[in-house]
Order: structure tokens, then C-alpha cells, then sequence
């Protein structure tokens, strides 16, 4: 049951990196790609039905987790308190730019709105990126299941590993949020949506094989994991499916391919870490027999089974409103 929860945490988490994922993207790119005021609305447009819908899938995750494991939950959010405060002020800010942006039609507010959700984008890409890192590196966890990580050190919420792979974030998300924004605008915009995704895919590729070696010599439960379970590989398989699958249809303008292809690399990605790190959920950095496991995290059986019952309803609802909004808001996007 454990191992259960476990694949179900991780695969809301992964739905939510592709789904807010591009959004984020479209908010990290709209600053520099959208250089007009219809331009600007058209980007908006394109993530304006769905943005809210799509962190729904970051509360069930972060409530899932609480539920399922809840001594990696008191942990993890005791341990990275202050980059948890800051993800939620970012995802406060980013919301209310969307929402505030076009209250005051003035040149100096509509602006500074946009300022404040490129710049929260940005930020939130970085961060999670950051808390990934983390996560597959371990922190300095004690025998009770505590841990202090200062901001800036070795090991730290920012180190050389961890400010990579916020890098690496960065520009999937950057990537992915261009290609969404290609296949939702035509005229000009798509024209550069297309080009700067084309860009960013090469600096995507180098960093996935940077990230990748990194990680592999950091935490040594990555090469054990994959040398005991080879089948493994087919989540690197996929994500590398993902990254030749978004250069060819880019190229050749199949916009929903190659967003698709991006969405499926990013998966790749998150469940090749998750499968690298299992049976860990927090590895202990430095102290391996410290580290907090699915098994040592989980809530008792009984409430794992009885939970599974209200979940299954509860995440059909979700995912079937995702599906009816994503139809009912399909194909090109029309400012008027």
C-alpha cells in the first residue's frame, strides 16, 4: 500500500509540473516574446481558463503527501520552511497579476503586473527546480527525522548541484510554456514562440546531460537503483523520446506534437528521479541510515486503504474536469 501512495504522489506531481508547467513557461518568456499590448493578452489568453485549474494537482499532491506520509511532510516542511514561505508569497504574486493585470487600464499599472508575473514565473521555476535538486541529493537528517539546511552552502537549499538543476528547470519550462504558447497563437507571436522554443532546446539537452551526470555522482541510490531494476531505464527512455520528439515536430510545425513530446520529457524526468530514489522519499545526505523511506514515513495501513477509497472519486472528478476545460477551451486563441 505504501508503494502505492508512493506512485500516486508521484504521479500528481508530474501532472502538475506539465500541466502548471507550461504556464509557467508562458510567464517566463512574455516579457521579452510578447512585445505588444495584443500580444500580451494573447499570451495571457492562452493560460487564462486554465492556470487556476492546474494547481489543483499541486494541493491534492501536497495533500496526498500530508495524508500518505506524514512524517516526511513534518519534516520536509519543518527543514525548508523559509523556501516553502517563499513559494507560496510567489504563488500568491503570480495569481493576483493575472487576476489584477487588466482591472485599471493605466500605462504604468498593467506593467508593473506583468513585471510581477514574469518575475514570480521565473522564481517559482527556479525554486522548484532547487527543491528537486534537494530532494535527490538528501539533506542532513538526524536520527529523529530533523534537519537544518542553511540557504547557501555544501549541503545546502543553494549549492552548485541544486543552482544547476534550478537552471535546468528553468529552461524546460521556459521550452515548454514556448511551445504551448505556439500552439494556442498565430501571427507573429507564433512565429517566436516557435523560434526562442527551437533556441532553448539545445540548452535543455546540455543541461539534461549535465544534471544527469551530477546527480548520478551525488547520490550513489541512483546508480544502485537502476543497476538492480534495468527496466528503470525506461523512464530516461521516455524523457529522451521527449526531447527528440519536440525537435522534430517543432521544426516541421506540429505544434501539439511537439508540446506533447515536451510534456512527455518532463515526465520522464520526475519519475526517472522518483524511481532513482525509491525506496526513499527524503534521502539523508551524508547519514544514509537516517534517510526517510515510504516505509518509515507511511500512515498505517488501515488509513492508507480506507484513503484510497476517497481518492479514486475525488481524482476522477479532477481529472475530468481538466479534460472537459482543455476540449471546451481548444485550438487558437482570440483576444476579442
Amino acid at each position: 500500500m505504501e508503494i502505492i501512495w508512493f506512485c500516486l504522489v508521484a504521479v500528481m506531481i508530474a501532472v502538475y509540473v506539465v500541466l502548471d508547467g507550461f504556464d509557467f513557461g508562458a510567464g517566463i518568456v512574455h516579457l521579452f516574446l510578447a512585445r505588444s499590448e495584443n500580444e500580451r493578452r494573447q499570451v495571457l489568453a492562452s493560460i487564462g481558463p486554465v492556470w487556476d485549474g492546474n494547481e489543483v494537482w499541486l494541493l491534492a499532491g501536497g495533500g496526498t503527501l500530508y495524508f500518505a506520509f506524514p512524517s516526511l511532510y513534518s519534516s520536509a516542511f519543518s527543514g525548508f520552511y523559509l523556501a516553502l514561505m517563499l513559494v507560496l508569497w510567489l504563488l500568491i504574486l503570480r495569481g493576483i497579476a493575472i487576476e489584477f493585470r487588466n482591472h485599471i487600464d493605466n500605462p504604468v499599472w498593467k506593467p508593473f503586473w506583468d513585471v510581477v508575473f514574469g518575475g514570480a514565473s521565473a522564481l517559482l521555476a527556479l525554486v522548484f527546480g532547487v527543491a528537486l535538486g534537494n530532494v535527490v541529493r538528501g539533506v542532513p537528517l538526524d536520527e529523529s527525522g530533523s534537519f537544518f539546511v542553511p540557504f547557501w552552502g555544501h549541503p545546502g537549499i543553494l549549492d552548485p548541484y541544486t543552482v544547476v538543476i534550478g537552471a535546468a528547470a528553468f529552461c524546460a519550462l521556459a521550452m515548454h510554456g514556448c511551445l504551448w504558447i505556439a500552439y494556442k497563437t498565430d501571427g507573429p507571436l507564433y512565429e517566436k514562440s516557435r523560434k526562442i522554443g527551437g533556441r532553448m532546446w539545445y540548452a535543455v539537452v546540455a543541461l539534461t546531460i549535465v544534471i544527469t551526470y551530477l546527480s548520478f555522482q551525488i547520490q550513489p541510490q541512483l546508480g544502485a537503483r537502476f543497476s538492480s531494476s534495468p527496466w528503470g531505464f525506461a523512464f530516461p527512455g521516455l524523457a529522451l523520446a521527449g526531447l527528440i520528439g519536440v525537435k522534430i515536430w517543432n521544426s516541421g510545425g506540429s505544434d501539439l506534437k511537439a508540446f506533447l513530446a515536451s510534456a512527455i520529457y518532463m515526465a520522464g524526468m520526475l519519475c526517472s528521479a522518483a524511481f532513482g530514489v525509491f525506496p526513499y522519499v527524503l534521502p539523508s545526505y551524508g547519514q544514509p541510515n537516517y534517510g526517510l523511506t515510504v516505509y518509515n514515513t507511511a500512515a498505517p495501513h488501515y488509513g492508507l486503504t480506507v484513503g484510497l477509497w476517497w481518492f479514486i472519486p475525488g481524482m476522477l472528478l479532477a481529472t475530468g474536469y481538466s479534460i472537459f476545460v482543455y476540449r471546451h477551451t481548444a485550438g487558437k486563441v482570440r483576444v476579442e
